[in-house]
């Protein structure tokens, strides 16, 4: 059988959980401190993906606009019942657990009923053959006075139209001892029902567990060769392989899509795009599933042109706001505006709206008008790590700036360009040197450079390991895109083109 594509979906999309409805697959991903919440990804084959829409698209359903860095919309499950699809959702100094519904995956979904009084993370949402709803999940106690007091993995029957709970909560299997048993999902194959979770934490030490029981409720019997999956302690390319959810993909076999990182450097210590979505093959043996390690298998190239044509399509992001209140579109002239408000990239909801790096290897760039601001282009992973190139019209042409900020240290570089229209240039790409020696040691290099009138500057080559999975506070992943901080700015198209063959 051919491998599938793999990363599944690339770049910062981590967290998935998948359904299928009539041959046709969908997953949606946590989005945490960003808005549009909870893209929704479509496929018929498995293969090839499709973001059909957003769960969270109005800021009202998530809640976003104070929640610190790292809450924020947590490990979505989405499931499918006579003929509505639901997404249940932890939103922590949010809205708490939300379950969303839709009879349209795209959208629009409902406003959410909150499951008030339930206390954890990871929500997954099962029926028994009653109708009976479950709700099972982690229980990081996210308030209270015993706020960060983890008791394993949890069970309530739940109404879903008035989101009461129906019962106390009860204690289930958690795992083999590993830390933080996480992300179960709840199934029933035969006789048996299966409660999967992950354990080890979400960094190195992550893996698969299962258990299987009589009923939703258990009891559970853990699976002999726990974890099931897990890449720890190995050479495998993919790492922090967990946070796994099972399907019968279209050959009738049975598929998990889980998270993972793909680390660089000599150590492989860094993982530039964060937690992305895989998938592996599951066989069934004396009805226990055995998972295959996770392969590698990138595309070739990925190519993310945007003209401003029409209305920003929904694969834009924004900080704790929606795209639509940063910029605005003017389709006559083909622009993209922002409007600065104070803010800066390094505060918590900046003019700013990105896409998301899918691949290591990249080369982004933008042309702005900055004869009535300063803005520019920038890679984020959170409000403490970001990288940019900014431009600011003077008398003598246009100043360009290249800033990178690490937590507690800024450093710019600065040069000039004619005046009038100026092209940023992000770009990054893998070391390029196989020798031991600092230069491999890093997962990759961020250039940034301007060019105008025929002139460019390069202004820097800046170490990417400070924008990684590994070093960066977010649970995220790399956005590129386009922000002001002064007057107006605007921006005609933006580029985004890699590879990492």
């Amino acid at each position: 059988m051919e491998p599938y594509p793999n990363p599944l979906l690339a770049g910062f999309n981590p967290d998935p959980s998948v359904v299928a409805v009539d041959g046709t697959y969908y997953i949606v991903t946590s989005t945490f401190e960003y808005l549009p919440g909870l893209p929704v990804y479509r496929s018929t084959d498995f293969a090839h993906w499709e973001q059909i829409g957003n769960v969270g698209t109005r800021p009202e359903q998530l809640d976003l606009s104070a929640v610190p860095t790292g809450a924020g919309a947590w490990a979505p499950t989405i499931r499918h019942r006579n003929g509505v699809f639901y997404v249940i959702v932890t939103v922590p100094r949010g809205r708490g657990c939300v379950v969303f519904t839709a009879t349209d995956p795209a959208g629009p979904w409902s406003d959410g009923t909150v499951l008030a009084g339930l206390n954890g993370i990871d929500p997954d949402l099962a029926w028994d053959g009653a109708g009976n709803a479950y709700v099972t999940y982690s229980g990081l106690l996210l308030d209270g006075a015993n706020m960060g007091k983890h008791l394993g993995i949890q069970q309530v029957r739940v109404d879903l139209e008035s989101g009461l709970l129906l019962e106390e909560p009860r204690p289930l299997w958690s795992g083999t001892g590993l830390m933080f048993p996480e992300a179960p999902h709840l199934y029933q194959r035969g006789e048996y029902w299966y409660l999967m979770i992950a354990e080890g934490g979400t960094e190195r030490g992550h893996g698969v567990s299962i258990a299987r029981g009589p009923s939703p409720e258990g009891p559970f019997e853990a699976h002999p060769s726990n974890p099931i999956l897990s890449a720890r302690s190995t050479t495998r390319p993919v790492q922090n392989t967990g946070h796994g959810d099972l399907v019968e993909g279209p050959d009738g076999q049975t598929l998990m899509v889980l998270l993972g990182v793909r680390p660089g450097g000599g150590t492989r210590a860094f993982s530039p795009l964060g937690r992305e979505t895989f998938v592996t093959r599951v066989e069934w043996v004396n009805d226990w599933p055995i998972a295959e390690p996770v392969s590698l298998a990138v595309r070739s190239a990925v190519t993310d042109s945007v003209r401003f044509d029409g209305p920003l399509d929904n694969r834009w992001i924004a900080v704790r706001r929606a795209p639509e209140s940063v910029a605005t579109v003017d389709v006559s002239r083909s622009e993209l505006r922002i409007v600065a408000d104070g803010s800066g990239l390094s505060g918590p909801s900046p003019a700013f709206i990105g896409r998301r790096q899918l691949t290591i290897a990249v080369q982004s760039s933008t042309t702005v008008d900055i004869s009535r601001g300063v803005g520019g282009l920038a890679v984020r992973y959170d409000e403490d790590h970001h990288y940019e190139i900014e431009a600011r019209a003077t008398r003598r042409g246009t100043l360009v700036t290249a800033r990178a900020s690490v937590p507690g240290l800024c450093q710019q570089w600065s040069g000039e360009l004619p005046a009038g229209p100026v092209t940023l240039h992000l770009d990054a790409a893998r070391p390029a040197t196989a020798i031991f020696s600092t230069e491999m040691m890093t997962s990759d290099h961020v250039s940034l450079w301007a060019e105008a009138s025929g002139q460019e500057v390069r202004l820097a080559r800046i170490d990417g390991r400070y924008l990684s999975a590994e070093t960066a506070a977010s649970f995220t992943g790399r956005v590129i895109g386009l922000y002001a901080t002064e007057g107006t700015v605007t921006f005609s198209g933006f580029d985004m083109h890699g590879s990492d063959l």
